[in-house]
């Protein structure tokens, strides 16, 4: 099996001129060949998280009713569609794959302190860390226990490894200084942390409507990619827009979280104002006059762009990994989806 991982660490990135990308189009658009089946799988996770504890049900709730854009499980939906259709196996995966997804995302804001989660109160705000942490379990219990019921071992061992990845990813960028790290560790973490998820998505959805060999990798490529490129325009917006990500601007900077935009900047600073930089990361708070400040220094010293060029790249590798597929809606909602991530920034 090729090692994804050395796959999309090592692809040239290109600079210069940037790739172009289409008008932004809404996600709800381009997710329309699927939108039945969402709003189906929509209905079975409401149901499958009613439990008779009602403090567990209100959290679900609160976090499943958060604004989530279901892209995760929509790509499981597509890598059927791609080769087949959508069966209850499917449906049953994709309820896994925003099982995992929403349970990482209960326990990243405890870790972080996070006061808000898509523009509303954090789950751990609301019902505290522990309520969250063990809501966040449940969720990951479910997941594999509707997991071993699709009788599939190949799913089962990529689901395993997927979890275990993003949980290395997460220790990776806890325990890594963010004043140091470089480009390579950096793309190390969010491979770990959050793309490989994409990727494992779009394959699964492949590999239970009876696809194999290349064409399996292929996509698996894509999402790795495209999961790339989510991540690092993520990691861009956190310095420009609270709008576009329901965070305060600046939250990674006082969370200490390595960033594309940040290790850019510490490697390129002339040397009074990396001193400068140091002495801002080195304070115990960091306030909103010192992140406007690095921001500031972001800006002269391209570190937001940069990001973004590289968010374009990997978009545009995405859709060179899927170019030799038949030319069909499936397709064409697939390449929308690379164009979609990096329009955010817009």
């Amino acid at each position: 099996m090729l090692d994804h991982v050395s796959v999309v660490m090592n692809q040239p990135i290109k600079t210069g001129a940037n790739p172009k990308t289409a008008p932004p189009v809404s996600l709800e658009q381009i997710l329309k060949v699927v939108s039945s089946d969402i709003k189906r799988l929509e209905s079975q996770i409401f149901r499958d998280v009613q439990t008779d504890i009602p403090l567990l049900n209100n959290v679900a709730e609160h976090i499943l009713n958060s604004g989530g854009k279901r892209l995760r499980p929509a790509l499981v939906l597509l890598g059927a569609k791609m080769f087949g259709g959508v069966d209850e196996r499917v449906m049953k995966a994709a309820q896994v794959i925003e099982y995992l997804h929403t349970a990482t995302l209960l326990h990243d804001d405890v870790v972080d302190g996070a006061e808000t989660r898509r523009a509303k109160q954090a789950a751990c705000r609301l019902w505290g860390n522990e309520v969250s942490v063990l809501s966040g379990d449940y969720l990951l219990a479910m997941a594999f226990y509707r997991l071993t019921k699709l009788r599939n071992p190949e799913v089962l061992e990529l689901m395993s490894d997927t979890t275990t990845r993003m949980a290395r990813g997460e220790l990776l960028q806890l325990t890594r200084s963010f004043k140091s790290v470089n480009e390579e560790e950096y793309l190390e973490i969010i491979i770990n942390k959050t793309a490989c998820l994409f990727a494992t998505a779009i394959k699964t959805g492949a590999l239970l409507a009876g696809a194999s060999g290349k064409s399996v990798n292929l996509l698996y490529d894509y999402g790795m990619a495209i999961g790339v490129s989510f991540q690092i325009v993520d990691d861009a917006l956190d310095y420009s827009d609270e709008e576009k990500t329901g965070k305060p601007v600046g939250g990674d900077l006082q969370e200490r979280k390595i960033t594309l935009p940040l290790s850019h900047l510490l490697e390129k600073v002339n040397v009074s104002d990396k001193k400068r930089l140091h002495s801002i990361l080195s304070q115990t708070e960091i306030e909103k006059p010192q992140i406007d400040e690095v921001i500031g220094l972001m800006q002269c010293y391209g570190s937001i762009t940069y990001a973004i060029n590289h968010a374009k790249q990997y978009a545009a590798e995405a859709q060179r990994s899927i170019e030799n597929f038949p030319e069909t809606d499936l397709r064409q909602s697939l390449a929308d989806i690379a164009d979609y991530i990096v329009s955010r920034q817009v």
